[in-house]
């Protein structure tokens, strides 16, 4: 007598279970699913804050941090026509100060002589970071402008700055 040594109909062969979890459609399934979640992920995280600085730069400069150049920066705005405008003294001669909020970069080539510029480089949209040099720079490509005219100094920015139009009125200015 020769015994059977098959399974029976009831159990299944693991080869064949392996197979069957392994199919090219089930593994395209699972590919799919773990590349939509992975997209999902991406589309759900939060976005990377932007650094938006606020900075005096030039040879009489006084400290950003300072508490009058903050407690004027809250009270006044940023020089958009608000009650008095912003002190002129913020503004170092040869040097300027950004102001995120506005995206305007208020500058004093010679002293006494105060320009304004839109603060976002026309090269790629990024605001301008610092004043340095008698040139406002970009610091995404590294655009430089002139701080007397806001004209391409060099970079990859193909034009200037916009200029905008500042008004001082005894020891304040407004831009518009």
């Amino acid at each position: 007598m020769t015994q059977a040594t098959h399974s029976s109909p009831t159990e299944p062969n693991p080869n064949d279970r392996i197979s069957s979890l392994t199919d090219r459609r089930n593994v395209l399934k699972v590919v799919g699913v773990v590349a939509g979640a992975g997209a999902l992920a991406a589309c759900s995280s939060p976005p990377v804050p932007a650094a938006t600085p606020d900075t005096s730069v030039g040879a009489s400069s006084t400290p950003a941090g300072s508490s009058s150049s903050a407690a004027a920066t809250t009270e006044a705005g940023s020089g958009g026509g608000a009650a008095g405008g912003q002190p002129t003294s913020e503004i170092p001669v040869g040097g300027g100060k950004i102001f995120a909020d506005t995206k305007t970069v208020v500058t004093q080539p010679t002293a006494g002589t105060f320009k304004a510029f839109d603060a976002v480089c026309p090269h790629q949209g990024c605001t301008v970071g610092s004043v340095d040099g008698g040139q406002i720079v970009c610091p995404c490509h590294q655009s430089h402008f002139d701080i007397a005219t806001g004209d391409r100094v060099s970079g990859p920015a193909q034009t200037g700055l916009t200029a905008k139009t500042i008004t001082v009125s005894g020891d304040s200015f407004t831009v518009s």
